[in-house]
């Protein structure tokens, strides 16, 4: 079978283009945001196509040039896209030998290409992909059997490479943020408190005052702007409408609503998979109950969009996940046909999820249909990104296990309760234009057992019968939508804790009560390496926790062991992981995002947690959302599996859900008792001593 992204558009012509300047042109539909894609999906191409990686020049996210490869998520770039471009290179490559071969009366199989040269034996023929790309069709469809390489013979697969990504953010142009388009008009948007928000008054005179009349104000229904040709104006202005704005805002939030715990109490639609435990059998139970909180991206810099339109043609700049769904959405609110709109993907400073990239490049392209022929860039505001970007939900987690003689589960129930994962039903600017309905709902709960609040929730280990069942909460005080992992963070983290305390009342080590659980020689193997480069024979009195999880039950596999101190607050001393993700495309890449989902989770666990007042979230600055910092990183060491005869697999979001049960663990070592909820501060630490 086609990659997904291939299905979709077979024609490598889509994907593959040999340009003037000796470039082979790269075109994809998934877009870098950090994760190091655009320099692996470069290596595979020079690898299949048999030139150097400095010969590609690949483009992403660009509704004009790329494929519609959907939204970049769930840790699949490599695996779907980078499937993808190595059949089509390998494709490409069969064709021009072809042609190649027929112009010199010899085999293929008598040809090599170096570099981009067309060789036969060790002399060059004459011919190379750039004197043939006017003859070759790459318009026929891709052929599923292309000869790709044995990857006994890679030179570039397999090597790490430098990021091609970091020169140009390094030296400052590699951002949106660093679009400067001649004529630029900047912009910044009143946001109404709440969907149901009213705008009833606003002293525009004030506004104009505050911006010292260099400013020009667009208002329609509760969508308000402020545009400027400075930057500073722009930002007096909005500042001056926040405090001169008066709404009629329905909202009154409780404090309870921040909890996780407030979600058992709602109306919930329920989705069951598997084969849960809902009667007793007179077996030996266990039962836990486990929790996160609701929680921010925290993105370095806040969300930009840029827009312009002229001659009845719309383009925009965003850092979305989702080019061209982003590009229909924009398209339907223009009333314009898809193809009047252009959304190119400039890259942002990372999200890791759905966070204000899609509703700034929504109010962006909203002001310049209205504002035509000048360029219109919107930045939001460190307290915009905090208080008005879709969160992660808050998840509650409740386990329980039928145990044999032996200690070992027969049967495994989890029941959860969360908001909505991967939830795009609203942008704000929506649902203040005249005429705005109420959002619409999230799509209910898929039967697909590897989405959303269900992802990872199957145990990762060899147990005969389990059974989940997701309690989705569609009415959540906050807008929530997808964060790093989904819920596979928090389904892993309890788990994991869950089998720690399995292994207790067993009286077993938790690496061999692990080993006892899973018959897989992949999953074993994480778990013996990490156990080896941890000493985890010898760890004597240090406080050690393991944690393991196969992501999504059928990505990576990855083991994490946490070493820390643990008293009235939580030091991470030290973390290893080993991993199998398949393929090792770039060794240094994959390391790199191993290590970036451990300390996303260890800030996860030991600090962050999205906090409400009346109003909605009142969380809004770095300061009133402590994260991990610099300071606080513990020595990380990844050590990688090789299995090159396997697909590879994304890595991105496959650390974190072990990295948190390794840490959940580790601190229940230390203290001697489990804090089952999330995150680890002080005051939930000395909860859990006093109620030992």
């Amino acid at each position: 079978m086609l990659p997904p992204s291939l299905e979709k558009t077979p024609t490598p012509a889509r994907w593959v283009s040999f340009r003037p300047d000796r470039k082979v042109g790269l075109n994809v539909g998934k877009v870098e945001f950090g994760q190091g894609i655009a320099t692996a999906l470069t290596q595979i191409a020079a690898e299949e196509l048999d030139v150097m990686p400095e010969q590609i020049a690949i483009t992403f996210g660009d509704t004009e040039r790329a494929p519609d490869e959907g939204l970049t998520v769930g840790s699949m770039s490599i695996e779907i896209s980078g499937a993808s471009v190595r059949l089509v290179c390998a494709d490409v490559r069969r064709r021009f030998l072809d042609v190649a071969a027929e112009r010199l009366s010899c085999r293929r199989e008598d040809l090599a290409v170096d570099e981009g040269v067309i060789r036969r034996g060790r002399q060059s023929t004459g011919v190379d992909y750039w004197t043939l790309a006017d003859v070759v069709d790459l318009d026929a469809p891709v052929a599923e059997d292309a000869p790709r390489k044995d990857p006994t013979a890679y030179r570039v697969v397999g090597k790490s490479a430098p990021r091609i990504d970091l020169p140009g953010k390094l030296a400052g142009g590699g951002f949106i943020t660093d679009l400067r388009p001649e004529g630029l008009l900047h912009a910044r948007v009143l946001r109404q408190p709440s969907p149901q928000a009213r705008l009833q008054r606003l002293d525009e005179a004030a506004i104009r005052s505050a911006a010292h009349g260099e400013v020009e104000i667009l208002r329609e229904g509760d969508f308000v702007a402020a545009l400027a040709p400075s930057e500073s104006a722009a930002e007096r202005a909005v500042a001056a409408a926040e405090s001169v704005a008066v709404w009629d805002d329905p909202r009154r939030l409780t404090p309870e609503q921040q909890e996780a715990a407030w979600l058992r109490g709602q109306p919930a639609e329920d989705n069951v998979v598997g084969e849960p435990q809902t009667g007793p059998s007179g077996n030996r139970l266990h039962r836990a109950t486990y929790s996160k909180p609701y929680l921010s991206h925290a993105s370095m810099g806040p969300s930009v969009g840029l827009a312009q339109y002229v001659d009845g043609r719309l383009t925009v700049w965003s850092h979305t996940q989702g080019p061209y769904p982003l590009r229909d959405r924009i398209a339907r609110a223009a009333g314009l046909p898809p193809e009047q709109v252009t959304l190119r993907h400039a890259q942002g400073s990372g999200c890791y999820g759905h966070n204000g990239a899609d509703d700034a490049a929504f109010d962006a392209a909203l002001i310049a249909l209205r504002r035509p022929g000048p360029p219109i860039r919107v930045q939001w505001r460190r307290e915009d990104e905090f208080g008005f970007e879709p969160v992660g939900s808050a998840m509650v987690v409740e386990l329980a296990a039928e145990l044999d003689e032996a200690g070992r589960p027969t049967s495994w129930t989890g029941e959860i309760w969360s908001g909505p994962h991967g939830n795009r039903s609203r942008l704000l600017a929506e649902t203040a234009l005249p005429g705005a309905k109420d959002a619409p709902q999230a799509r209910p709960p898929s039967n697909r057992m590897f989405s959303g609040a269900v992802r990872n929730a199957p145990p990762s280990y060899d147990i005969p019968r389990w059974g989940v069942i997701d309690h989705l909460i569609r009415e959540t005080p906050i807008y929530c939508s997808s964060v790093r992992t989904l819920g596979a963070l928090q389904n892993v983290f309890a788990a994991e804790s869950f089998v720690d305390e399995l292994a207790a009342l067993a009286s077993e080590d938790p690496l061999a009560y692990r080993l006892s659980l899973t018959s897989d020689p992949r999953a074993r193997a994480v778990l013996e390496a990490a156990a080896e480069v941890a000493g985890w024979s010898r760890r004597g009195g240090r406080a050690l926790g393991i944690g393991y999880a196969r992501y999504k039950n059928s990505g990576a596999y990855v083991a994490v062991i946490a070493e820390v101190e643990a008293a009235e607050t939580v030091r991470l001393k030290h973390i290893w992981c080993a991993s199998d993700i398949g393929l090792v495309i770039n060794p240094d890449g994959a390391k790199n995002q191993i290590e970036g989902g451990i300390l996303m989770a260890a800030s996860w666990c030991l600090k962050e947690q999205v906090r409400l007042d009346e109003r909605g979230i009142a969380s809004r600055t770095f300061g009133d959302y402590p994260m991990l910092r610099f300071s606080e990183v513990p020595p990380v060491e990844v050590r990688l599996i090789e299995t090159p005869d396997a697909p590879s697999v994304g890595i991105g979001e496959a650390s974190s859900g072990p990295a948190a049960g390794a840490i959940g663990n580790a601190v229940a070592s230390a203290l001697g008792v489990r804090v089952r909820d999330l995150p680890f501060t002080r005051e939930r630490l000395a909860a859990a001593i006093l109620a030992a």
